[in-house]
């Protein structure tokens, strides 16, 4: 598996991952005041199978967590998913919206 860097691109509200500097996917969010909505992930079908949404919701998740000041709305199924399977980011998610799933 080639490595995948995550950045973030605040101008388009969109985390991107790149693999040899080719754009590989994206997470879509939006911000609000104290909370970030996530609202849609891609992956070019080039780059499927080789973990870049894996990628882009954990080092997102990860900076979330580092700033500690925004709540996280995973309205995107892929990031509910993801979430659902590494219940140690559990705690970013807004208590009401977790208790709704």
């Amino acid at each position: 598996m080639s490595d995948v860097v995550v950045t973030d691109n605040p101008e388009q509200h969109r985390y991107e991952a790149r693999i040899g500097g080719e754009l590989a996917g994206f997470a879509q969010y939006a911000v609000r005041p104290g909370a970030i909505v996530f609202i849609h992930t891609e992956v070019d079908p080039a780059f499927e199978g080789q973990g870049v949404a894996s990628a882009i919701a954990r080092q997102s998740l990860d900076e979330i967590r580092a700033k500690g000041r925004l709540e996280v709305f995973p309205l995107c199924p892929f990031y509910r998913g993801w979430i659902a399977k590494h219940p140690e980011y559990d705690d970013l998610v807004n208590t009401e919206y977790r208790e709704q799933r």
